[in-house]
């Protein structure tokens, strides 16, 4: 072999090598977060030490403050950031909602803490005919909501039920929440019943198996100390909800949460999705 054979095998073993580091580091990981296959919620709860604490009421409250003061550009489940980190999918939904109503975009936010999603995404939403974002929470979360940030656009209610009845919303946002829940297919089926316009999931975590997969996360300890019961959705199951009266209009990549394989067997996503009513046809 010659000096330029071995120049071009030497080139093409060394390229071989940095795919494989590359690769190496940008698979999928085996996740130390969530773990486990549980039977039930209560199963999965025993293992847990809940997400209701006044400590982690006080970490999001501090935090939700300081961006609401304009000391910070951003919070997600408590922790802040110099810039506000936007999920493209989530807001392109809230705008058609608004454009499918004559500029009216009236949010029931599902689990949405004290205003995270809100404050993310208020200054494109804000200068929009009719604008209100109506959130949806645990009652210590509401009780804090409405003295601290409540105001003639961000409320707060105990219940789906009490934000329709006070609000009419157009639009349904379950941004991380809905795998917190207990029963979250028949939260789903409430949603439906009551006949939202649009209706938009982000940061929701997929896997692909034909049943849900229930498991408990820990928060890394940087954040707070706590665990909970998490799912991980099938998603022919989460959309077969939405099949008679509703359209897939897109599904949306994860935007701050990287793959990770569960049990060292699923392969979990955290996606968004956007459904949208469908239109009745023209007689």
């Amino acid at each position: 072999m010659n000096e330029n054979g071995i120049a071009v095998k030497f080139r093409e073993r060394w390229k071989s090598f940095w795919r494989l580091i590359f690769r190496s580091r940008h698979q999928p990981k085996n996740s130390k977060i969530w773990r486990g296959d549980y039977s039930s919620w209560k199963a999965a709860e025993a293992s847990s030490h809940g997400y209701d604490s006044e400590d982690i009421l006080e970490k999001c409250r501090t935090a939700g403050m300081k961006v609401k003061l304009g000391e910070a550009a951003y919070e997600r489940d408590s922790v802040l950031f110099d810039q506000v980190q936007y999920s493209w999918g989530l807001l392109a939904g809230l705008q058609l909602g608004a454009a499918r109503n004559a500029g009216r975009l009236s949010v029931m936010d599902f689990g949405g803490s004290l205003g995270s999603t809100y404050f993310q995404n208020r200054r494109f939403l804000e200068r929009l005919p009719r604008f209100e974002w109506n959130i949806v929470e645990q009652a210590q979360f509401v009780r804090v909501g409405q003295a601290d940030f409540q105001d003639e656009t961000l409320r707060f209610h105990h219940s789906i039920d009490d934000c329709v009845k006070a609000h009419r919303p157009n639009v349904a946002v379950f941004s991380s929440s809905l795998q917190y829940l207990p029963d979250p297919h028949v939260i789903l089926e409430e949603i439906i019943g009551h006949d939202f316009d649009v209706v938009i999931f982000d940061r929701t975590p997929f896997i692909s198996a034909e049943r849900d997969l229930l498991t408990v996360q820990t928060v890394p300890a940087s954040i707070y100390q706590a665990s909970y019961p998490s799912w991980f959705f099938s998603r022919k199951g989460l959309e077969r909800h939405f099949e008679t009266k509703y359209d897939l209009l897109a599904r949306t990549p994860s935007w701050c949460t990287s793959p990770a394989f569960i049990n060292s067997v699923h392969l979990a996503c955290w996606e968004g999705v956007i459904f949208v009513k469908k239109t009745p046809p023209k007689p």
